[in-house]
């Protein structure tokens, strides 16, 4: 991303609308004073957590210029889940929807990360914020079956399964389990999805998951990146609709879900909801939560 495009990013997130001013200061800020502070900076981030920053983490800088870089799944996983849930976190990278689960809302978690370097990042944000207890967190891929594939290491939030039309680069291989094998049998509430096209491998590998009525709500990215390995994302949206979910929006500020009407959110992840009913009293009754000194 150019420097105009993360600066018009910036000035126009909804968290930064009313304050241009002061999410410049911290863009700058960050730019001078991370490098001149040698490894990682611990920068706040929702209530009490923190996320361990390094230059070039887009996720993670994303978060500490706009509160939450990803601002309506990240306020849907804060107003959508309850302490007694399971949220399972496929492609976590260092954990930035990990710690909003685990730490600001207190859900239990498993995290999923293939990256070995990504996941001691990952590792580190989990102890930072005191969430042994409540993370699992696993160094591997996620598919349809168990195996080994080779992933790239060196594209940091989008890092992906070596494709055949990827050159010849700073790859890994990595143990591939499917999701139905690595939850044996335990019910999330809640389940994100962000693996680079590699989505419909994952979904191929969790129809006990998906069937699962205690499953109330998928966020999935599904922005094209299917198509380096031959995926219809078109079909997958599908599929998950026939599991009995529907997609939709999310609007944080107001607390409301907009159907979508079948189709797939064209700017961003897609939401699917399996109980309207369960979700919008869950996001209607939901705490505020403090992001750079505002509530939501």
């Amino acid at each position: 991303m150019s420097l105009l495009s993360t600066l018009s990013f910036i000035v126009n997130h909804p968290l930064n609308s009313e304050r241009r001013l002061a999410s410049i200061k911290r863009f700058v800020t960050w730019q001078i004073g991370s490098r001149l502070v040698p490894g990682a900076v611990a920068v706040p981030f929702v209530n009490e957590t923190r996320l361990l920053t390094r230059p070039g983490m887009t996720g993670a800088t994303g978060n500490l210029y706009c509160g939450l870089h990803e601002f309506e799944d990240m306020a849907f996983v804060l107003h959508f889940l309850r302490e007694e849930d399971l949220f399972v976190d496929v492609g976590a990278n260092i954990g930035s929807y990990t710690v909003l689960a685990a730490g600001a809302v207190g859900a239990r978690t498993i995290s999923i990360e293939p990256i070995e370097a990504t996941f001691s990042s990952l590792l580190d944000n989990v102890r930072i914020n005191g969430l042994d207890d409540r993370v699992r967190a696993m160094n591997l891929g996620v598919g349809a079956e168990s195996g080994t594939l080779r992933f790239t290491q060196a594209s940091d939030t989008t890092n992906h399964v070596v494709s055949s039309i990827d050159s010849d680069g700073d790859t890994i291989d990595v143990r591939i389990e499917s999701l139905d094998s690595v939850l044996a049998g335990e019910s999330p509430r809640l389940i994100k999805v962000d693996v680079e096209g590699f989505e419909t491998e994952v979904i191929g590998g969790a129809e006990q998951t998906f069937s699962n009525p205690a499953l109330i709500a998928v966020l999935m990215e599904l922005n094209g990146s299917g198509n380096r390995y031959g995926f219809d994302e078109d079909k997958l949206h599908q599929m998950v609709l026939e599991y009995g979910f529907e997609s939709y929006s999310y609007v944080p500020l107001e607390r409301r879900l907009v159907s979508l009407n079948g189709k797939k959110n064209l700017s961003g992840n897609t939401l699917y909801i399996r109980d309207i009913g369960v979700a919008a009293k869950r996001l209607e009754g939901a705490f505020r939560y403090s992001v750079l000194g505002m509530t939501i």
